[in-house]
């Protein structure tokens, strides 16, 4: 599998019928999109504890565990927008996979130009919503803890200013954006970065001993407040309030 085009979205396609999955990954790829496709749930899960992808095109109908029960899956530990192929038009299917936390749904036969058009715009929403939640201002506030987004500060429950690098900011910045969410290396270097992981490379979990070591305090211990998910990533635990820079 090759690596990433660190500008391109990444997509994942779960449809265990080969041809609409080539289909797919064709027609986005020729878009701009980086397509990854897999036919189950088992597959699924091998590339998502490689990396993070940007986007889900899940089929409801699956060998094994169905679509609902991976959406319901992925929505337990992640907020990647997800569209939910269904081959029949009946009411049910577009409503139970809503319920399991899929953000579209697109019925079989479906036009690529349709399929194009959801995608753009859910990552879109995607984009101005997490835009919207920090923009380049306010404090992302967690365990004590204040992160300031424009002046880039991170300050202690004693006002104490703790100095970071760009880069330890701009990790911990995403972590607190995504809380409660498991983020898997590959991912994180995209996000901080520009750029994805290479064999060995080490990078992001220099910067999360780093970061561990500054959250350590008489607040508690930074390995607890960034967790380490064997196989998986880290994840930020704890509520994250948003406070904007008019409070």
């Amino acid at each position: 599998m090759s690596a990433s085009h660190p500008e391109r979205k990444l997509i994942l396609i779960i449809d265990d019928e080969p041809e609409i999955r080539n289909l797919v990954q064709r027609y986005l790829g020729r878009e701009g999109f980086d397509v990854i496709g897999v036919g189950n749930g088992a597959d699924m899960q091998d590339v998502l504890n490689r990396q993070l992808p940007d986007l889900v095109i899940m089929d409801i109908r699956l060998p094994g565990d169905d679509g609902v029960s991976l959406t319901r899956q992925l929505r337990s530990t992640s907020r990647i927008p997800i569209i939910m192929l269904t081959s029949k038009k009946e009411v049910v299917d577009r409503v139970t996979g809503l319920a399991s936390g899929a953000d579209d749904y697109l019925t079989k036969p479906f036009d690529l130009r349709e399929l194009l058009a959801r995608v753009q715009a859910l990552l879109r929403r995607t984009e101005e919503g997490r835009t919207a939640r920090t923009a380049h201002h306010g404090v992302l506030c967690f365990s004590g803890w204040e992160l300031d987004i424009s002046q880039r500060k991170l300050r202690g429950a004693d006002e104490r200013t703790i100095p970071l690098s760009t880069a330890e900011f701009d990790l911990l910045r995403v972590l607190a954006e995504n809380p409660n969410t498991v983020l898997n290396r590959d991912f994180l270097l995209r996000a901080t970065r520009g750029r994805s992981t290479m064999p060995f490379d080490r990078t992001i979990d220099v910067r999360i001993g780093h970061l561990r070591r500054h959250l350590s305090s008489d607040q508690g211990d930074g390995r607890e407040l960034i967790r380490t998910v064997r196989g998986a990533g880290y994840m930020l635990e704890g509520k994250v309030r948003y406070q904007s820079g008019a409070d």
